[in-house]
């Protein structure tokens, strides 16, 4: 068990670091009004948010406005899910080799939040 954890945190870690090379991906960072919201909230408010905008905006297996139902701002796991190509099912796709056109796995929803939250925590320690 504990290695399947320390597996998918260095996992996380190489996505974050490839991701941070994207011209696209790095413009993305929290404001200070952003890390304000978070220290506010605490992280398990924040953790909770995010898992609500994965259920209703990545988890179906049909999204209708697939690319653009994520807004750029607003909130700082917005901006995280495009930081970290969470933000629809072709970016989860493209970065995350999760396939488009299935509804996510309870599985495949918790790493989403953990990439989510992982970007989160580093931009709340810079």
């Amino acid at each position: 068990m504990g290695m399947c954890i320390l597996q998918e945190n260095q996992r996380i870690d190489r996505i974050l670091e490839s991701l941070s090379k994207s011209n696209f991906r790095s413009k993305f960072y929290l404001k200070e009004k952003d890390k304000e919201y978070v220290r506010k909230k605490g992280i398990e408010t924040i953790e909770k948010h995010a898992r609500d905008f994965i259920e209703k905006r990545l988890a179906p297996k049909e999204m209708k406005n697939d690319g653009r139902q994520t807004p750029m701002k607003g909130h700082p796991v917005l901006i995280a899910q495009h930081a970290t190509a969470t933000c629809c099912r072709g970016c989860l796709n493209k970065w995350h080799k999760i396939p488009k056109n299935t509804e996510l796995s309870e599985e495949q929803k918790n790493y989403i939040l953990k990439v989510i939250i992982s970007w989160i925590i580093k931009q709340m320690e810079n």
